[in-house]
């Protein structure tokens, strides 16, 4: 009995003993924007730690560009490549040849040491960073010109109708010797034609 409880212990203790836990932290190159076609202008830097901090030496640092769509293939032709952190726990993805298709796209990081594992997802994307031009409308703008041209046609009605009435007032004072009569004006339907804006 002692003797098989002896046996068991180790693997009762091993299995009970959890791994260490590693942390992926990007120093560099999370959001970079390449030229398509362009070799990697922006190169992503990883740092691999402990639970506490410190920096893993020896991990195995993974990077995975997408099988399809926006991206590339590293030196190797393959859309992944491995490296090993140094004593700083920092890990440089290696050289990498962007396709032709803009867009954004995920680069997948995993790093692995003994039997402690950890993955991030770093964003990136090809194309040129745009920039949005704003133009500002003020309200009115677009119907100033079809407002000013009522203007001016009411304007000009109003004009031709004080014309209309002094000339009758004239007429009546140079006749006012003579008999009465009846003032000679006659207002017909008006007709105003209005063209589109130009």
């Amino acid at each position: 009995m002692v003797r098989q409880l002896c046996l068991f212990l180790p693997l009762l203790l091993a299995s009970s003993v959890k791994p260490a836990v590693l942390q992926i932290h990007v120093v560099q190159g999370d959001r970079a924007v390449h030229q398509p076609g362009s070799r990697v202008q922006t190169p992503l830097v990883v740092k691999i730690t402990g639970e506490t901090g410190e920096a893993v030496d020896g991990a195995i640092v993974s990077f995975r560009l997408p099988a399809g769509g926006p991206g590339g293939l590293f030196a190797n032709g393959l859309a992944t490549d491995i490296v090993r952190t140094g004593a700083d726990g920092a890990a440089a993805m290696p050289p990498v040849r962007w396709n032709t298709t803009p867009g954004s796209f995920e680069i997948r990081v995993t790093a692995a040491k003994d039997a402690a594992r950890a993955g991030l997802l770093v964003s990136q994307s090809l194309g040129e960073a745009r920039t949005t031009s704003m133009v500002t409308v003020h309200p009115g703008a677009a119907s100033a010109k079809p407002r000013r041209k009522w203007i001016l046609l009411v304007a000009g009605v109003a004009a031709g109708s004080l014309a209309a009435g002094m000339a009758v007032s004239k007429k009546s004072e140079t006749s006012a010797g003579s008999a009465p009569s009846s003032p000679g004006l006659s207002v017909g339907t008006p007709s105003i034609t209005i063209g589109g804006p130009k």
